[in-house]
Order: structure tokens, then C-alpha cells, then sequence
């Protein structure tokens, strides 16, 4: 069953969305050569704290982390640790904020110091994929829309979308209906309403969109050793189209 969020529960979960964009922003200056994954997370759960929020991934199915760090040819679900970042690396932090009863769930991709040619073309064209499938996230348009104007844009710029990760409906539970594929034809699935609110999140590879999965469970890579990266926001559908909840 798709949820039909009420504006007071928009407000709570654009509350928790403004303190993940202002994290990320603060992200920009934080990443840089020398520092390890878990001083990342160390950031983002201070921050999230900070907040009077919670950061919701943390013990998420024994997930056990404030956020996940996902560098070079990890998909997602990139456990932070020891990892020293060095210059030319890419990398996706992804947190959720619980406010209120209510989730929001953003993930951002950083370049970490001079990086290559091809890693900078698969930033873009994540992040321009992302907002190609916001543009259709509008009332009266299906759920698949959105997967088929992703696959389409990043396909013709010769990478590919990840399969085995999706986007999904969020509210009072971080993943609900409706489960949001980046790939497919248009015009199939739920009819896209007023009052959803859900995840759009493409893993975009430079090769294969196949997955490797570490022994740990959690950490997706790339099969091939190909660079992958990420960008997520959370919306709500309105009368005047999508807004996005997890952005300045």
C-alpha cells in the first residue's frame, strides 16, 4: 500500500530533509585527501545529533553505522572505517534522518581532490540522470517513467544502471512502497499521485551493472572493478510538480 503523507507529516520529513542537505553541504569542505571513511561518519552522525535528530541507518538491520561511504567501485552500503581517501578517488556518502517519527534520505557523490576525466563524466551525468527522473515525477505519470528516463539518459552517454538497488517510497518507515526501479519501459507500475513521497536514487557503473557483494553482506561493488557512483534525493509529489525534500 502506497502512502498519501499529510502536509504536517511533509513538513516534519522537510525538516529532516534540510538537515541532510545542510550535512552534505558541509560535506563539500569536510572530504579531502588524508581523511578515513569513519571520520566521515563520525561527521555525519555529530551532525545529525546535533540536530535532535536521529541518524536512522545506524542498527537498520544490523547495519552499524551512521552512514554508508561508498568509494570508487562500491555501489553503496560502503562501510566506513580505516580507508585513508587519496587524491583522484570518488566517493558517495548516503545517511537518513528519523525526525519525528518520519524518515528523510539523501545520498551525495565528491570528488576527492584532482580526479579523472571519466570519473568526472560519471558525476555528471549521475547527477543530471537524477533530476531527469525528478522532471517526471509528476501526478498522472507512472512510477516506471522515471526508471525509463534514467536508463535512457545514462545509456546513451555509455554507462549503465545498477539492477539490484532502487529507489522506494519513505515515510515512517525508511523503505516502503513504492519500490522506484531506475531502469524499464515507461508507462508501467503505480500511478504517480499528490502526497507520495519517495527515494530517487540512481547507482550508475562505467561498465557492467552487474554486483559483487563483500562477505561482510552490506557492501555492493561494481563486478567488473568499474568506477560507480550516486546521487539520491527525497520528493514529494505536489500540484505544482515534484519538490525536492532533502535540498537547500
Amino acid at each position: 500500500m502506497i502512502e498519501i503523507r499529510s502536509r504536517h507529516e511533509i513538513n516534519i520529513m522537510r525538516e529532516a530533509g534540510l538537515v541532510i542537505a545542510e550535512c552534505h553541504q558541509s560535506l563539500k569542505d569536510f572530504i579531502k585527501p588524508g581523511i578515513t571513511t569513519m571520520q566521515i561518519d563520525e561527521f555525519v552522525e555529530d551532525f545529525i545529533r546535533k540536530h535532535k535528530m536521529e541518524p536512522a541507518q545506524k542498527g537498520y538491520k544490523g547495519y552499524p553505522y551512521a552512514s554508508c561511504t561508498s568509494v570508487n567501485d562500491v555501489i553503496c552500503h560502503g562501510f566506513p572505517g580505516s580507508q585513508r581517501l587519496k587524491d583522484g578517488d570518488i566517493i558517495t556518502v548516503d545517511m537518513v534522518t528519523l525526525h519525528k517519527g518520519l524518515h528523510a534520505d539523501s545520498a551525495w557523490s565528491y570528488a576527492v581532490g584532482e580526479i579523472s576525466d571519466t570519473a568526472r563524466k560519471l558525476m555528471d551525468v549521475t547527477e543530471t540522470a537524477l533530476y531527469k527522473g525528478i522532471e517526471v515525477s509528476v501526478a498522472g505519470n507512472r512510477i516506471s517513467d522515471i526508471g525509463h528516463a534514467i536508463q535512457t539518459y545514462v545509456e546513451g552517454e555509455g554507462f549503465s544502471v545498477v539492477r539490484d538497488f532502487i529507489g522506494h517510497g519513505v515515510g515512517r518507515k525508511m523503505h516502503e512502497s513504492p519500490e522506484v526501479p531506475h531502469f524499464g519501459p515507461p508507462h508501467k507500475g503505480p500511478k504517480i499521485k499528490k502526497g507520495m513521497t519517495f527515494t530517487i536514487e540512481p547507482m550508475v557503473n562505467t561498465g557492467t551493472y552487474n554486483v559483487s557483494v563483500d562477505d561482510d553482506g552490506w557492501t555492493a561493488r561494481t563486478a567488473d572493478g568499474g568506477l560507480s557512483i550516486q546521487y539520491e534525493h527525497t520528493l514529494v509529489v505536489t500540484d505544482n510538480g515534484p519538490e525536492i525534500l532533502t535540498k537547500l
